[in-house]
């Protein structure tokens, strides 16, 4: 599958076990949608997944820009993540996983480093995908998707954004993630959702018959092509 595929996937699962208050039928959002719940999607990959849900349900979709922090020199291993929504910027940090960095002779220097190179790259993609608007998420249900989770860092840092920007309930759906990943996650999150949960988890492009880099452009077409969310 690719990442619309694992869109369509989720959004029939979504359909058949999350509670979806004022959600409309499947097609193109109607207009003045405001009430309805919104789907996000974690920047960039998750973008492309979350317009495919949107287009769906019939609900209006957006991003939320998030980053994962790499430790130096292994930087596909998080110690945490970043992300925002309507202004508001939270973190998501594995303390644990930092005193073991600290313990092994990483600095608290390098670690803010990284986390300074990230924010930097928030702020950036806040400007390129969002352009000073904000999602609109006080109030509504938000559906927050990614196009899978591997530790969640990013996850939880999502939906600690969406709740700081006032929505009343998160749905987290991602189409693959490890059934410990899922379970942690469920206490951060109103509902998880996730239709599948290998034990035998080595990545999330592993569920993918082709797995490329999510550019720019194609989330800036992507969120061209929506439909307002209020």
């Amino acid at each position: 599958m690719d990442r619309a595929q694992a869109g369509r996937v989720l959004a029939a699962a979504l359909r058949d076990s999350a509670s979806l208050p004022n959600s409309a039928a499947p097609g193109p959002p109607a207009p003045g949608s405001r009430g309805l719940p919104l789907v996000v999607g974690l920047s960039r990959g998750g973008v492309p997944v979350a317009a495919e849900v949107g287009r769906a349900l019939g609900l209006p979709f957006d991003v939320v820009p998030a980053r994962k922090l790499g430790i130096p020199g292994h930087e596909e291993v998080a110690f945490g993540a970043i992300a925002s929504c309507d202004g508001e910027r939270c973190a998501d940090l594995d303390r644990p996983l930092i005193r073991r960095l600290l313990a092994a002779g990483f600095t608290n220097g390098s670690l803010e480093q990284v986390r300074e190179r990230e924010t930097a790259e928030l702020e950036r993609q806040e400007e390129v995908f969002l352009g000073g608007r904000h999602q609109n998420a006080a109030g509504r249900t938000v559906i927050v998707c990614d196009d899978g989770a591997a530790t969640g860092d990013t996850a939880r840092a999502a939906v600690a954004a969406v709740r700081a920007a006032g929505a009343s309930a998160v749905i987290l759906a991602v189409p693959v993630a490890p059934p410990s990943v899922v379970k942690d996650l469920d206490a951060v999150a109103d509902q998880v959702v996730c239709p599948r949960q290998p034990l035998a988890f080595l990545s999330v492009g592993g569920a993918y018959e082709g797995f490329p880099q999510c550019s720019d452009d194609e989330v800036r077409r992507l969120l061209a092509d929506r439909e307002p969310a209020d």
